[in-house]
């Protein structure tokens, strides 16, 4: 009996070191997590007949249980590294169904997808375009590589100061002469298609406290439009600060551009002219340049025309009992009975952690001082339960010597 039980023993110590090489083996593996052997002991009798004097039958590996402790996170210059802190598993599909993982070691391949190292598709939430997301459906991440669209400029921001002292011109208003005008404000505009062009306001004073606007597109007027101001040098009129213009035909097979000026903020003090800020609506097309993940996992695209959008968002999923996920290589899990169903969120609400774009989850077994410790706690189990197989076959010698004799 004691030679089986040693050999139990024997075994049981081996199996600890399997699982001790293999946290090792992967103490550099990205998202990575170690096992522990679970042990348990054996008894030859059922429980009715067990006294005080049954002696155990050996031991046997009860489970190789997951730890599922969070290993540390290091930064990365890969904007497509993820790292989960706290919380939840990526969401990877390899078609032929959904697995999970905390190695967040992403990269795109030539189809502008974004996948792990062995070619799953990392699965996320679409825009809604009402500034949210589905979550009701998962979706590949796909990194967009079409252009933004351009948008032709409708509005046009000014917020310059009028001199209260400017003499009203002698000459006709002309363009080509500056004695004509009081003041210019040139701005870039954009037509449908995305072309640039130069729009120009020019002022005018008409009389006190009066003033035209004249709008010039490409040298093409766009009509002219009074604006007044009261004794304080508030504007008056328009009372609802837009002046509105005609319509310019850019003849360059792009939609007519029709443009209003927002001059809320234009004002009539003493001092000289103030040009202020100018800003319009529009933009050209732009190709993509960077995508952005923050820590909830919202993706935002940024564009060459210095716009953005929102594509999705990362799905976080987790378990009820994450020790029962089914391992399934390449540090990936699938859902199992003991697991219990995925349940799907986002991350940085309830009880999802949050993502961190540009790093890695290290492997949890990254410190391997307690696996040493392990492993010569081990190696001693190993040895001691082989010199009971010697000590009991000397014994076993011993006792056939004697029989013998």
């Amino acid at each position: 009996m004691a030679l089986n039980t040693a050999l139990s023993g024997i075994n049981a110590a081996q199996s600890d070191l399997n699982v001790i090489a293999n946290n090792i083996a992967n103490a550099n593996t990205t998202g990575f997590k170690g096992s522990r052997a679970e042990f348990a002991d054996i008894y030859a009798v059922t429980g009715l007949n067990l006294n005080s004097t049954a002696v155990g039958s050996g031991v046997r590996l009860q489970d190789v249980a997951q730890q599922f402790n969070q290993g540390d996170i290091q930064t990365t210059s890969n904007s497509l590294d993820l790292a989960i802190s706290g919380n939840g598993f990526f969401v990877v599909n390899n078609g032929s169904g959904v697995q999970y993982t905390r190695a967040g070691d992403f990269q795109k391949n030539p189809n502008g997808y974004i996948t792990t190292p062995d070619g799953a598709h990392l699965q996320m939430y679409k825009a809604n375009g009402a500034g949210g997301f589905d979550t009701s459906t998962l979706t590949d991440f796909n990194w967009v590589t079409a252009q933004s669209n351009a948008t032709a400029t409708s509005t046009i921001t000014l917020s310059s100061n009028l001199p209260a002292s400017a003499t009203v011109p002698t000459n006709a208003f002309s363009t080509t002469d500056s004695t004509s005008y009081n003041a210019a404000a040139p701005v870039t505009v954009y037509d449908s298609q995305g072309g640039s062009h130069q729009a120009t306001v020019y002022y005018v004073k008409t009389g006190t406290n009066t003033w035209d606007a004249n709008l010039y597109v490409d040298g093409q007027s766009a009509g002219t439009q009074p604006v007044t101001f009261d004794t304080t040098g508030k504007l008056a009129t328009p009372t609802n600060g837009t002046l509105a213009f005609n319509t310019v035909n850019l003849g360059n097979g792009s939609s007519p551009l029709t443009l209003s000026l927002n001059v809320t903020n234009t004002t009539q003090y003493g001092t000289d002219y103030s040009a202020g800020t100018i800003q319009q609506n529009g933009f050209e097309a732009g190709t993509l340049s960077s995508i952005d993940i923050d820590s909830k996992g919202v993706i935002t695209a940024y564009y060459s025309n210095n716009q953005s959008t929102q594509i999705g968002q990362v799905a976080i999923a987790n378990f009820a009992n994450v020790q029962g996920l089914r391992q399934m290589g390449n540090t990936t899990w699938a859902a199992s009975t003991d697991s219990g169903p995925a349940v799907m969120g986002t991350a940085s609400v309830g009880q999802f952690g949050s993502i961190q774009s540009g790093a890695l989850e290290s492997s949890n077994t990254a410190d391997t001082t307690a696996q040493l410790v392990n492993m010569i706690q081990a190696q001693r189990d190993y040895q001691a339960n082989a010199q009971v197989l010697s000590t009991d076959n000397t014994l076993a010698s011993a006792l056939f010597n004697a029989v013998s004799r």
